[in-house]
């Protein structure tokens, strides 16, 4: 997956608990779309189970499988057990911008390595497959100027790929300024190129993350 794309991010928070040889673990999962902002998740959730024995952590921040700006922690777990299985899930779960929290309680019963990598990265499957979602689109935009003659023939390509007409203008050619997703962008310019015969100019204005 590209930098740039459409991918699923979180839509809310989930949350899900489960008892494990008397340990509670519960799991918060949310949206997060900076490092920033994945650290303050952490801060609040930690902040909310202030008493709690642990509080380990792991996030994704980008489209899933990036690993460019990713952050874990063990929390006092021995090393290894929690916040390194807790971003193995997140970078194989196909959602991106996404951030995990782990909050253990302590029972009295040791797990084990092997039982609290289990424990930590369960907990993140559950939540995960309880957590809405939604789809994130990069976008840019353009002012696309072309002749009267093909206008109407152009516009009827939008619904295609996905264009958005932002404002228009008439005058001696019309300028459109539109808003296409960028797994569109080289396509649309070929048609264009084509129904236009190479006499319409397609300038780049900007470029952002929108999502519908």
């Amino acid at each position: 997956m590209t930098a740039r794309g459409r991918y699923a991010i979180p839509a809310d928070r989930a949350r899900v608990e489960e008892t494990i040889e008397r340990s509670r673990f519960v799991t918060t999962v949310g949206h997060a779309s900076t490092v920033e902002d994945a650290r303050a998740f952490v801060a609040a959730v930690s902040a909310e189970f202030a008493d709690a024995t642990h509080n380990c952590w792991a996030f994704v921040v980008g489209p899933p499988g990036d690993t460019s700006r990713v952050g874990m922690s063990d929390d006092g777990e021995p090393h290894g057990t929690a916040g390194r299985p807790m971003l193995h899930v997140l970078i194989h779960s196909n959602v991106g911008d996404v951030v995990a929290v782990v909050t253990r309680y302590y029972g009295g019963v040791k797990l084990g390595k092997g039982g609290l990598a289990r424990a930590y990265s369960g907990g993140v499957k559950h939540a995960l497959g309880a957590l809405p979602t939604r789809d994130l689109v990069a976008t840019s935009s353009f002012d696309l100027e072309l002749d009267y003659a093909p206008l109407e023939t152009v516009r009827r390509s939008f619904p295609d790929f996905e264009v958005n007409v932002l404002s228009e203008a008439f005058g001696e050619r019309v300028v459109l300024r539109i808003e296409i997703p960028d797994e569109h962008i080289e396509a649309f310019m070929k048609a264009v190129a084509g129904l236009t015969s190479g006499t319409a100019s397609v300038t780049r204005i900007a470029c952002q993350d929108a999502s519908p």
